[in-house]
């Protein structure tokens, strides 16, 4: 064979390989959903961790569904996934999924910072 044909037959394999392990959207949510309790607990203090524990068992992680339910979305173009925030009419990109796996930018603390500081601002 020649190496041509090998090039093309190794791209189809990995093309395949990524289109079948593309992590789901639960995948995703799930992944946010606990950098966002990480993030909960670095903005509250090493002192208030543990109300943050309490806050999230109570209240059943509502806060955070809401939050994902009207400023995360995630696109799937077969073979990865990219999940986004918007938030003030801007949108910006937060991770990528691919082969099974959710990689989250550097970029989720700079936007969480933003956020709160908002968000106490109110």
């Amino acid at each position: 064979m020649s190496k041509t044909r090998i090039f093309a037959l190794s791209i189809i394999a990995l093309m395949l390989a990524a289109f079948f392990t593309n992590p789901s959207q639960e995948q995703h949510e799930a992944t946010i959903r606990a950098k966002a309790i990480d993030l909960l607990k670095q903005h509250a203090g090493t002192k208030n961790s543990s109300v943050v524990d309490f806050g999230v068992q109570i209240f059943g992680n509502t806060l955070i569904d809401q939050f994902m339910k009207n400023h995360i979305s995630i696109k799937n173009y077969y073979l990865f996934s990219v999940t986004k925030v918007r938030w003030e009419q801007k949108e910006q990109i937060l991770g990528v999924g691919a082969f099974k796996k959710v990689w989250l930018s550097s970029k989720i603390d700079e936007k969480a910072s933003e956020i709160v500081d908002m968000i106490k601002a109110k």
